[in-house]
């Protein structure tokens, strides 16, 4: 039995610093930081860097801006198209990191899981802003953002001390993300083709 809750507790992290990376990735450091620093948690012996004061203060600075950016019309896509080569590989080094010391084999599987995990998270996240800039007013921004920091903080903190509880939540997320990516997709396409109209207009000449 202690052992089922050992691989249950590390199979979590595992997935669920992945899952975090894809939402937002500094907040998941910053929080993982802060918690191994003021000893709250053991974080693995790969991912204690995290706990270093500089790298704290650097997720804090860079959770800061993404605050602000996350939170404005359009700049929050922009933002999420850069962090697609920062949160994905990132999820795949977090989720190899919380493994441990284990066989190398392990390690390898986690990195693909936690880089697949984070991928879908991303982009289940960057589609779902994209469909909410349609909107004129910037509260649902301001709305999904916030939502999406708490979800962040709240899956983390299950992770780590109700394993079972995430990965059952992890499980029902993963087939509501099956669901919804095709559905986001191709909402997506319906708004880049408008705005492919929009802009392809060209004045009419007179030429007379």
């Amino acid at each position: 039995m202690e052992t089922l809750q050992q691989i249950s507790q590390t199979l979590a992290l595992s997935m669920g610093v992945a899952w975090a990376s894809g939402i937002n990735l500094y907040a998941t450091l910053l929080m993982l930081g802060i918690l191994a620093q003021s000893s709250n948690i053991q974080l693995p012996p790969d991912l204690q860097v995290l706990a270093d004061p500089m790298v704290i203060g650097a997720a804090g600075l860079m959770y800061m801006v993404e605050f602000f950016a996350d939170k404005t019309p359009g700049v929050d896509t922009g933002w999420d198209a850069i962090h697609t080569f920062i949160r994905i590989p990132a999820g795949a080094v977090l989720a190899a990191g919380a493994i441990g010391e284990l066989a190398p084999a392990a390690e390898l599987a986690a990195a693909i899981a936690g880089g697949t995990l984070a991928g879908a998270t991303h982009a289940t996240k960057a589609g779902s802003r994209v469909l909410i800039n349609t909107s004129p007013e910037p509260f649902s921004n301001w709305a999904a953002s916030v939502s999406e920091d708490l979800a962040v903080i709240a899956g983390l903190w299950a992770s780590l001390h109700y394993p079972w509880l995430f990965l059952g939540l992890l499980a029902a997320f993963v087939i509501l993300m099956i669901w919804l990516l095709p559905k986001l997709w191709r909402g997506i396409k319906t708004v880049f083709a408008w705005l492919g109209r929009l802009f392809g207009r060209q004045t009419p000449q007179d030429t007379r």
